[in-house]
């Protein structure tokens, strides 16, 4: 039996936003739209919705959005609507909601899982800042060498150890901070103004991430901060956001603009076996 105020089947015009695999074998995902909700659906297609726990009231694009799952089995997102909260839901849909230590209207925006046993997240509002929070609910925010006003976004997991984030404000950059709270920034190698925004850690130990602004491009970044960018099949104007590291050893990416496209790029690294059809190479 399942609660914390679940309803099964899927509200109309929830605005669905982030998802991610939880412990339980389904996925769970951010409903944003009021009252805002956290949702389950079972590899069966199967949806159940929670709004128990979760403050009602958010406006459309203010409510649940990012979501990840945690280290202590359970899934934590994100809820941007003033004041901001931190929340956290189990498998059977209890809900709790942190504030303590977190800034009022600091727009929390993504959120994943760390190395070292909490859970990271942004905070998209003025100044910004990147946020960190224990499975016991504990917040701690850090901004010193962060660039005010510069909007971090997605955020994921380093193969270094660290967290690196997204900052969308021109002229953009790509952030890493420490387990301990210490912020680098990095630039040289980007287009000016090219709106980075989705970031991910790819098979070959770099990170990539998506640049959104026209013409729209796909870029990689070492570990040492150094930045490369691709175009070659990419189509213009295009606007790619998400992006995933697949089980091919590709990067894939969603592509926002009309008509909208799926887009791969190769990463360079073997893929694991399996029904691939060719190495995967680079497309830039």
């Amino acid at each position: 039996e399942f609660t914390g105020g679940v309803t099964p089947g899927f509200s109309a015009n929830g605005g669905p936003l982030g998802i991610a695999a939880g412990p339980d074998g389904n996925l769970w995902f951010t409903e944003a739209v009021n009252p805002g909700r956290v949702a389950r659906i079972t590899p069966a297609g199967v949806v159940s919705e929670f709004t128990g726990g979760v403050t009602p009231g958010f406006s459309a694009n203010g409510g649940p959005l990012g979501i990840a799952a945690g280290p202590d089995g359970n899934l934590w997102f994100t809820e941007f609507g003033d004041p901001g909260r931190i929340g956290r839901i189990t498998p059977t849909g209890m809900i709790d909601e942190f504030t303590a230590g977190l800034t009022p209207n600091s727009g929390p925006v993504e959120i994943t899982a760390g190395p070292d046993g909490n859970l990271w997240f942004t905070e998209g509002k003025n100044p910004g800042r990147i946020g960190r929070i224990t499975p016991t609910g504990m917040i701690d925010e850090f901004a010193t060498g962060l660039t005010p006003d510069s909007q971090p976004n997605r955020i994921t997991a380093g193969p270094d150890g660290n967290l690196w984030f997204t900052e969308f404000t021109d002229p953009g950059r790509i952030g890493r901070i420490t387990p301990i709270g210490a912020i680098d920034e990095f630039s040289d190698g980007m287009t000016p103004d090219s709106g980075p925004l989705g970031i991910v850690t790819g098979c070959d130990g770099n990170l990539w991430f998506t640049e959104s602004a026209n013409p729209g491009r796909i870029a990689r970044i070492t570990p040492t901060g150094t930045i490369d960018e691709f175009t070659t099949g990419l189509t213009p104007n295009s606007a790619p956001v998400g992006i995933a590291a697949g089980p091919d050893a590709n990067l894939w990416f969603t592509e926002n603009a009309n008509p909208g496209r799926i887009g791969k790029i190769g990463a360079g690294c073997v893929p694991a076996p399996g029904p691939v059809e060719a190495q995967p190479r680079f497309t830039g």
